[in-house]
C-alpha cells in the first residue's frame, strides 16, 4: 500500500539515509521492535539505503529512569527523526505522542494472507481478495473531550464528551478520499448520526467528496458497518471513521486478518511524519518467552518504507514474508497447536500438523537469510 500523503523531506543530507527512533517500551515491545530492526538493517544493506537508529525510553522503563512515561529526552530524539518505530506502552503514551506531533490520521491496512485464511474465525471464502484500509481520525472525539466525575441527586456519575471540529472532519475526509481515489474508488463512512446528530460527518465528508468525482461515498451506521465487515469484508475498500469508532473497527480488522499480531499501522501528521507500530499491545503473557510475533511491527516498518519512497524494499520484504508463510513458518500464535506453547533455549515446544512453529529469533534468521539470497541473485 502506497502512502499518498505528503512525505517529509529526509532530515539528513543524504536523501537515502534515514534516522529512526525506536521506542521498544514494555511487554513484547522490545522483542518485536528488535526483531523488525534486525530485518530492516539487513534489508537496508541490500537495497542501498542507510539506517541510523536511536533508542528512546517510554512506559515503565522511562518511569523508572525519569519518573515520567514519556520524557523530554525521548521527544527530542523523535523531533530529529524521519519516523518513530513504536513497541508497546500504555495508551496514554501513544495519545501524548499523537498530540505532540499532531498525528491526526491512523492508517491500518487489512489484507489477509492467502496462507493464513484458516487463522481467521471468518470463513475462508469470505476472505479471498479482501483489501481494506481503515482510516481513523486521531485528533478529536471522545478521547480528547472534557471528562470528569460528579455527584447529583441520583448519586455519583462520570462523563466523557465527544467533541469534533468541522475542520478536523474535513481534513481526515480529504485524506481518506485521496486514498480511495488511488485505490478502488470506494469509501465507506462510519457514523451514528441518528443519536449523534450534532457532529455532521456525512454532510462534511460528502461536501469534500465533490472534489473527488471518481470516488463513491457510502455513509453507513457504525453498528451495521461492523456486521457487514464480518459478513462481506470483500465489499469494502477504504473505511473512514472517527476516533472511537475507528479504534473499534480497526481491531475487528485483526479478526479478519487472523490475528492482531499481523496488523501494522501508520499514524501521520500533515507533513507526512509518522509513528509506526503493530496492533499487538503489551501482551505481558508472551513477553520474554521468545515467541512474540514480529509481523505486525514489520507491517508497520513496510508502511514507514512506503512513506520514505523505498517501494522496492517493501516489495522485497512482502515477497519474502509471503514465501515464508507459504512454507509454513509461523510463530506459535498463528499455529493450530495440539499442545501448549513454551520456549526453551530458543526452541518452540509445540506440535502442529499444519505448520513449522518457530521462535522470534528463528523467524528473523529466516528473513535475513532470504534477504541475503535475494541480494545474491540480483
Amino acid at each position: 500500500m502506497t502512502i499518498v500523503s505528503s512525505r517529509q523531506p529526509p532530515r539528513l543530507s543524504d536523501p537515502r539515509t534515514y534516522r529512526v527512533v525506536a521506542l521498544p517500551g514494555e511487554g513484547i515491545g522490545p522483542e518485536v521492535v528488535g526483531a523488525s530492526l534486525d530485518i530492516l538493517q539487513h534489508l537496508a544493506m541490500t537495497e542501498g539505503f542507510q539506517l541510523i537508529v536511536d533508542y528512546g525510553l517510554i512506559g515503565e522503563p522511562a518511569n523508572e529512569k525519569f519518573g515520567v512515561p514519556l520524557p523530554d529526552a525521548t521527544l527530542a530524539l523523535c523531533r530529529e527523526s524521519d519516523g518513530i518505530l513504536f513497541g508497546s506502552a500504555t495508551q496514554a503514551v501513544l495519545l501524548e505522542l499523537c498530540q505532540y506531533f499532531d498525528l491526526f490520521a491512523n492508517l491500518c491496512p487489512v489484507c489477509p494472507s492467502p496462507h493464513l485464511l484458516d487463522a481467521s474465525p471468518l470463513k475462508g471464502d469470505r476472505l479471498k481478495n479482501v483489501d481494506i484500509l481503515f482510516v481513523r481520525e486521531l485528533g478529536g472525539g471522545v478521547y480528547w473531550g472534557q471528562s470528569g466525575r460528579g455527584i447529583n441527586f441520583q448519586g455519583a456519575y462520570g462523563f466523557h464528551t465527544m467533541h469534533y471540529g468541522d475542520a478536523q472532519i474535513r481534513r481526515i475526509a480529504r485524506l481518506a478520499l485521496t486514498y480511495a481515489q488511488a485505490r478502488r474508488g470506494h469509501l465507506t463512512l462510519a457514523h451514528k448520526e441518528s443519536t449523534l446528530p450534532k457532529i455532521p460527518w456525512t454532510r462534511l465528508v460528502l461536501n469534500e467528496a465533490s472534489a473527488f468525482p471518481s470516488v463513491t461515498v457510502v455513509p453507513m451506521p457504525v453498528d451495521h458497518l461492523a456486521m457487514q465487515l464480518v459478513m462481506q469484508p470483500q465489499n469494502f475498500d477504504v473505511v473512514l471513521a472517527g476516533n472511537l469508532f475507528g479504534d473499534i473497527l480497526s481491531d475487528l480488522g485483526g479478526a479478519i486478518a487472523g490475528s492482531m499480531g499481523l496488523l501494522g499501522s501508520a499514524s501521520l501528521n500533515a507533513d507526512g511524519f509518522g509513528l509506526y507500530e503493530a496492533f499487538c499491545g503489551v501482551a505481558p503473557d508472551m513477553a520474554g518467552q521468545g515467541i512474540a510475533n514480529p509481523l505486525g511491527t514489520l507491517a508497520g516498518v513496510m508502511l514507514m518504507l512506503e512513506q520514505w519512497g523505498e517501494h522496492r524494499a517493501v516489495q522485497r520484504l512482502r515477497s519474502i514474508q509471503n514465501k515464508l508463510l507459504a512454507a509454513g513458518y509461523y510463530t506459535p500464535d498463528l499455529c493450530e497447536t495440539d499442545s501448549v506453547c513454551t520456549s526453551s533455549n530458543d526452541q518452540v515446544a509445540v506440535t502442529c500438523s499444519h505448520c513449522t512453529p518457530v521462535t522470534t529469533n528463528e523467524l528473523v534468521a529466516l528473513f535475513t537469510q532470504a534477504i541475503g539470497e535475494c541480494s545474491g541473485s540480483d
